[in-house]
């Protein structure tokens, strides 16, 4: 289960894989139809996602380090670590616009990188279960902060946030150029094969990502606006 060689056959789609993604979407919507139900419980997921957080980011370094593999490229600096960091810093701290941050890189970016993870190791191996683990609590905490405190995220938010990424990448580009690095896969794709993949390379590589991350930022709100649109209509409805 902890072992560096052995467990290396993660295949894309794979019974684990799927049920692990079928899991993922009972909890989601397990978690907004039964909201009321739950709303007594509300501390008690409001620490257990905290903890599962703390325990995803620090059991990952922990083990690199028992097993002689921690390098400087394993900093905790890609776009699933500033979600965890940013989810940590709002379960202390009321912040709207940290949640507004939170809500286009922690929703649909960690879910498509459960559809087609960064990962060669297969269930029940470690790695396996603390990926997937922290790429469904990240989303699972964004519903929690909707759901439980009320957040919600203008539609300026959509621009706000795409500048504010691309001013995190412009020192992460250079800290990989200075380290050797790929934080935020700035430098090339993924080593497996993900959706980066078909990027293509270069210049053309950047012109995509910032076409994927319009799209990412534009999808992502569209339920937000839904929700927003319903709220609306109930409110002006009440009031009639």
């Amino acid at each position: 289960m902890f072992s560096v060689t052995e467990m290396r056959d993660f295949t894309t789609f794979s019974f684990p894989h799927i049920v692990t993604l079928l899991l993922f979407l009972m909890i989601c919507l397990a978690m907004i139809f039964f909201r009321k139900n739950l709303q007594p419980y509300q501390s008690f997921i409001k620490w257990l996602l905290f903890s599962l957080l703390i325990i995803c980011e620090i059991s990952q370094h922990t083990w690199l380090i028992l097993t002689n593999q921690w390098e400087v490229g394993d900093l905790p600096l890609q776009v699933c670590s500033l979600s965890t960091f940013l989810a940590l810093y709002l379960f202390l701290k009321n912040n709207q616009k940290a949640f507004n941050l939170l809500y286009f890189t922690g929703t649909l970016p960690a879910i498509l990188s459960m559809v087609t993870p960064d990962l060669v190791y297969q269930f029940p191996h470690f790695r396996f279960l603390k990926y997937f683990l922290q790429h469904s609590v990240i989303p699972l905490s964004v519903l929690y902060f909707i759901l439980f405190e009320n957040y919600r995220v203008p539609k300026s938010a959509i621009v706000k946030s795409f500048l504010t990424l691309n001013m995190i990448a412009l020192p992460i580009f250079f800290l990989n150029q200075l380290l050797d690095t790929n934080f935020f896969f700035l430098a090339s794709p993924s080593e497996t094969e993900t959706l980066l993949s078909f990027f293509g390379s270069g210049i053309w590589y950047y012109i995509n990502l910032e076409i994927a991350a319009i799209l990412v930022l534009l999808i992502t709100y569209w339920p937000m606006a839904g929700l927003l649109k319903r709220e609306r209509r109930a409110s002006d409805g009440s009031k009639n």
